[in-house]
């Protein structure tokens, strides 16, 4: 062989090795490709997995995800209907459904990405914005806000829920059905919003916490009332009860004493009746007992000659 032809082969043999590389391409099962040449789609998307060929150099490989993508935005401060800030952070799913349209219109997931920000949060400004603050904390409507136990017992005031007519599943499925049209044109499916998370803004937490606390102080104050009212009528009761208890145990004392006096006064009558002296002896031992109650050995005593004492002191004899 002429060294002409080895070099020739050899060329061809190095060129061919250049060029394989750039002439095939693989299809991934989670891909799907779009051919361009010179920038432009050449073709009709290709989703099949496998080996396939291009021209070199001349056509470029694109690859666009297949699976579900996910979006995730950013917590954002929006006010409800009844101009409440609250901070909403929220999801979503999507896929590309056609990977065309989405090439020509977005040609990579970062610039969807950012039509999705634009768009989703959009509508899910406009559908807060619309209704109030209890449509988007419940789930749903069916489901009855729980009321405080206090209430039922008559310690809180009443509180009187408004209806739900919606509720925050109904709210994410009015964002989806609001958004997925307009992102349709972009080749874009939305498959589904949900809310992640609802919070209030920092300004309005504050004033939210200090009116729960007045909210809880007047219901310790009510507690307390009510627990001096009961004091009240517990120390009433008693003091009507220890009233009864005194008078009764009054009634008895003077009873018994009225029986004892006349029980004496009987003793009396007896000890009178026993003989002519007695009331003689009865009244000596009356007065004796006075004068040693009256009378000591620092006492002057003065009396009139014709005293009782007098006499007796003189001459006890009768």
């Amino acid at each position: 062989m002429s060294p002409w032809k080895s070099a020739f082969i050899g060329v061809v043999i190095v060129f061919g090795l250049i060029l394989l590389p750039s002439a095939f391409y693989v299809v991934r099962e989670t891909d799907q490709v779009i051919i361009t040449e010179f920038g432009k789609p050449k073709g009709a998307p290709i989703a099949t997995p496998g080996l396939h060929f291009k021209v070199p150099w001349v056509q470029e490989v694109n690859r666009i995800e297949k699976r579900r993508l996910e979006w995730d935005g950013r917590p954002t401060e929006m006010p409800t209907k009844d101009k409440t800030y609250l901070v909403v952070d929220a999801f979503a799913r999507w896929r590309v459904s056609d990977a065309e349209t989405y090439f020509l219109r977005l040609r990579d997931e970062r610039t969807a990405q950012s039509r999705l920000d634009d768009i989703i949060g959009g509508e899910i400004r406009n559908v807060v914005a619309s209704h109030e603050l209890i449509e988007i904390v419940r789930s749903d409507k069916d489901r009855v806000p729980v009321r405080d136990l206090v209430a039922t017992n008559g310690f809180t005031r009443s509180v009187a829920w408004p209806p739900i007519r919606t509720g925050r599943l109904a709210l994410e499925k009015q964002v989806l059905e609001s958004a997925a049209p307009k992102l349709k044109v972009f080749g874009i499916e939305l498959l589904n919003v949900q809310f992640t998370r609802i919070n209030y803004n920092d300004a309005v937490v504050q004033s939210i916490y200090q009116r729960m606390i007045s909210e809880r102080q007047q219901i310790a104050e009510r507690f307390r009332s009510e627990g001096q009212g009961e004091a009240a009528r517990i120390l009433g009761d008693r003091e009507k009860e220890l009233a009864s208890i005194e008078s009764e145990a009054y009634r008895k004392v003077q009873a018994i004493r009225g029986e004892a006096d006349a029980k004496a006064s009987e003793i009396y009558a007896r000890a009178y009746g026993v003989s002519p002296r007695a009331p003689e002896l009865f009244r000596f031992l009356k007065t004796l007992d006075t004068l040693q109650k009256v009378a000591d050995e620092n006492t002057s005593v003065i009396l009139t000659t014709e005293n009782e004492v007098f006499r007796m002191l003189k001459d006890p004899r009768p």
